[in-house]
């Protein structure tokens, strides 16, 4: 049976994100704080309003207290939760079902992750022990699986998807540049883009989202309530989150033009909110652009774009800035990072900045409706969060 929803019942009243990239001079608490003080001022609240916390942390294999310490938080409960890099989105999942349940009055899901300090020096990889017979690759190596499949799939040539995916590695550089707490805060030309030295597959340097540190967070409660806290509010209209039955990499014939749980998250997510037309009731979407493929073809699972055609809608435009729809207007993982942890809270505070109009440089004329989707896993073997908001009524 799908999930009921919690349509028009929990708002956002708060948010918060730190800058990512390199903090080598903060600790995972520091980071912690300085989100959770931002999303509390511009709630106009302290810490002592908040009745629950649910923190979101891939890597750290820690408790609450990792959150609990470094706010002085007192006798509360607070709730550690890891789904991959659908982290962020799992705590704010979990800590919006506790306020429509009437658990809580007033909650605050934070994602928070230091992966500079981690070891790794490169690209990040978090993979449990298996029983042998998942994927032995990197997760660049899987995702690079996308790409010669989509160009036999639909008949595009391997050179045309390369500019494909250098348009979408250049739109969020360019989206990034425009960004005061992105990592990466510069264009990078089309050609360098194009040229750069290939890390697996057909992917270069720059089809790959970035190492980060940062922290972000919201704060929630019930949407009858929210005008107590600010005027403008933001309303989860729905959130679908499916597990696969990791299965799909075990099968010789495994399709990796497609991610099956991004379309069932999305399916039950525009069942809740009463979507019928994402492609144009969607005003602004933040997607889960670990890869540049892994963008193209959630274009197509979310039905931003019709099966086989998202390649032609990047290169016409669609999805920039000043398209028809855009995505990642942030400049997504690729240039805003990923720290794995708060990259769907981080995801949610673009999106709560469109809908007020506090993008800055990057706002995008009224939008009414947003979408942010968050991945966790690798193609065949995933998680996936889809979650719509729009401004409350």
């Amino acid at each position: 049976m799908p999930s009921h929803g919690i349509r028009d019942r929990v708002a956002i009243i708060g948010m918060g994100c730190t800058s990512f990239g390199e903090h080598w001079d903060q600790s995972i608490g520091d980071l912690a704080l300085t989100a959770s003080q931002e999303a509390l001022g511009s709630a106009g609240l302290d810490l002592d309003a908040i009745d629950a916390f649910w923190l979101g942390s891939a890597g750290t294999l820690a408790s609450g207290l990792l959150l609990a310490e470094p706010l002085k938080i007192r006798y509360k409960p607070v709730t550690h939760v890891e789904n991959f890099c659908a982290t962020g989105s799992e705590a704010l999942r979990n800590a919006a079902y506790a306020v429509a349940s009437g658990a809580y009055d007033i909650a605050m899901a934070l994602g928070v992750e230091k992966l500079k300090d981690s070891g790794y020096s490169g690209l990040f990889d978090l993979n449990p022990t298996t029983d042998g017979t998942e994927l032995e690759m990197t997760p660049p190596a899987a995702f690079s699986m996308i790409v010669p499949a989509y160009a036999e799939k639909y008949g595009v040539s391997e050179d045309t998807l390369k500019d494909v995916l250098s348009h979408i590695a250049y739109k969020n550089h360019a989206n990034g540049a425009k960004n005061p707490k992105a990592q990466f805060r510069r264009e990078v030309p089309l050609e360098r883009i194009r040229s750069s030295p290939t890390i697996a597959g057909k992917l270069g340097l720059f089809d790959c989202s970035g190492v980060s540190d940062g922290a972000a967070a919201a704060i929630l409660c019930r949407a009858e309530d929210a005008h107590r806290y600010c005027s403008d509010p933001v309303v989860l209209k729905g959130v679908g989150f499916v597990v696969g039955p990791a299965e799909g990499t075990k099968k010789p014939d495994y399709d990796f033009t497609t991610f099956p749980e991004v379309v069932a998250s999305a399916e039950d997510a525009y069942r809740q909110a009463g979507i019928t037309n994402p492609r144009e009731e969607i005003c602004v979407a933040e997607v889960h652009d670990c890869f540049t493929p892994t963008e193209l073809v959630l274009m197509e699972d979310l039905g931003f774009s019709e099966r086989g055609r998202a390649w032609k809608d990047c290169l016409d435009g669609r999805f920039r800035l000043d398209g028809n729809q855009p995505v990642n207007s942030d400049g997504g993982l690729k240039s805003f990072g990923h720290p794995i942890g708060a990259s769907g809270l981080r995801m949610m505070y673009e999106i709560w900045l469109q809908l007020r109009g506090e993008a800055g440089p990057r706002q995008i004329a009224d939008p009414k409706i947003g979408l942010t989707h968050n991945l966790g896993g690798l193609p065949g073997n995933c998680v996936s969060c889809v979650s719509v908001v729009g401004k409350a009524a």
